[in-house]
């Protein structure tokens, strides 16, 4: 049975590829599961030493450390993970939300170019979803409500305006949607700053 402080087995840690280039974040349950499996290596940021299983849970815990404790075992956080097989990068793929479209076109109004506040913009899509238009990361745009109105139930070259980029899926790696409050300070040995986004707005 594992035990663990409020939050604990939730919280992130970061994981790299065997060639120790930053990949992604899992959850700390996944991290010690594929720390238990052999799939993965815990990393102690201070001396870049590394840990199988049997040596992680040999080291002590200090007072007030979190950590995770089962029956027989009383483990430390795993902050960094080194995988032991894979040295790929995947492809990065952020989700399609209304959150990502807001941080995509920098609450700006992509026909006038406005920032008008979140609360005046609408997310409109370029070929009209009444005449088969999708929602997606290439067919959807933030406007402002006057440009809302005015594009209405057309195409941008049928209402006469343009955009100010073309539409696309952003680049995003998975370490990225991390938000700088909850990046942890070992990982900023393996990850500059520039990557961390900032807190999104709504």
């Amino acid at each position: 049975m594992i035990e663990a402080t409020a939050g604990v087995l939730s919280d992130q840690t970061l994981v790299l590829n065997k060639s120790w280039a930053a990949i992604a974040t899992t959850s700390v349950r996944e991290a010690l599961s594929m720390l238990f499996a052999g799939t993965a290596r815990a990393v102690e940021p201070e001396t870049y030493q590394i840990h199988g299983f049997d040596s992680w849970a040999s080291l002590a815990v200090e007072a007030g450390e979190p950590c995770v404790r089962t029956v027989s075992l009383e483990l430390r956080v795993p902050e960094v993970i080194v995988l032991a097989r894979f040295n790929g990068k995947p492809r990065p793929r952020a989700a399609f939300s209304r959150r990502n479209l807001f941080r995509r076109d920098h609450n700006r109004c992509q026909y006038c170019g406005q920032r008008p506040g979140t609360s005046e913009l609408t997310i409109d899509h370029v070929h009209p979803r009444s005449r088969g238009g999708a929602s997606s990361w290439e067919n959807c745009v933030l406007a402002c409500v006057p440009c809302n109105r005015r594009k209405a139930n057309r195409t941008p070259s049928e209402a006469r305006m343009s955009l100010l980029s073309p539409p696309r899926e952003p680049e995003w790696t998975p370490i990225m949607e991390v938000p700088v409050g909850r990046v942890r300070q070992a990982w900023r040995a393996f990850v500059s700053d520039a990557y961390w986004n900032a807190e999104l707005q709504p």
